[in-house]
């Protein structure tokens, strides 16, 4: 089954409604710029009030030096997710009162235009498939079309067919999560063409930014589920 993450929960009433719809997992932005931004004190509110079943995670555009393990132990995060290239502070892992993996970003957008550049990713993950020796931790990746201006929460949504080389390579040596634009409307092609292991949503079942339709949100979930079954047939 297909890992779905409802991002940029904001308030108790849309985590409920994401929970219920069947949401693997939420996402809180704590990317101050955010018009998603949620602070840690109403995360953890929130998240109290959500079963341990469900995947808290944490969405940084760059995780602090200091004060990422506060964060994370005081909302409950089990997943932290900041760009590749992003170094979690140097508290250690023993800061951490539960484990916690890691999400890592790749805006993919702008690499699809480069065709030498992403060739060279595709190569790089393949190398990494064929390695007896894989990188620790290193192997949750988040696809979006997220810019240096905007990390997250485009809406835009990325050319699957250009990106499905690469995701391809990737699925042999990692869990790749599909992002970007999807709606309930597109997601079922998306899972299609690229077959990943999760998928993320936020702006495809908004209302506004940062307020979720309840109605939109069972849909995706509905649409991700009916692709599973019909992914499972082909």
């Amino acid at each position: 089954m297909t890992w779905v993450k409802i991002c940029g929960i904001t308030n108790l009433e849309d985590a409920l409604t994401a929970v219920e719809a069947g949401a693997d997992a939420l996402g809180f932005v704590f990317y101050e710029k955010s018009p998603r931004y949620v602070d840690p004190g109403t995360a953890a509110a929130i998240a109290q009030q959500v079963t341990d079943k469900i995947e808290k995670v944490g969405v940084f555009v760059d995780p602090p030096q200091n004060g990422l393990a506060e964060i994370a132990n005081s909302v409950g995060l089990t997943m932290i997710q900041c760009r590749v290239g992003s170094k979690p502070d140097a508290e250690g892992k023993a800061a951490f009162r539960h484990p916690v993996r890691m999400l890592f970003q790749l805006s993919v957008g702008r690499l699809l235009a480069d065709e030498k550049r992403f060739q060279g990713l595709i190569a790089e993950f393949l190398r990494m498939a064929e390695s007896p020796k894989r990188p620790s931790g290193l192997d949750t990746f988040l696809l979006d079309s997220s810019t240096p201006e905007q990390p997250g929460g485009t809406g835009r949504t990325l050319d699957w067919k250009r990106l499905a080389p690469l995701v391809h390579v990737m699925n042999k040596s990692a869990k790749v999560v599909a992002a970007g634009g999807l709606t309930p409307a597109n997601v079922a092609e998306a899972m299609r063409i690229l077959r990943p292991w999760g998928v993320d949503v936020s702006t495809g079942v908004e209302v506004t930014p940062g307020k979720k339709d309840p109605a939109k949100v069972r849909a995706f979930v509905k649409a991700v589920r009916e692709a599973d079954r019909a992914n499972l047939k082909n």
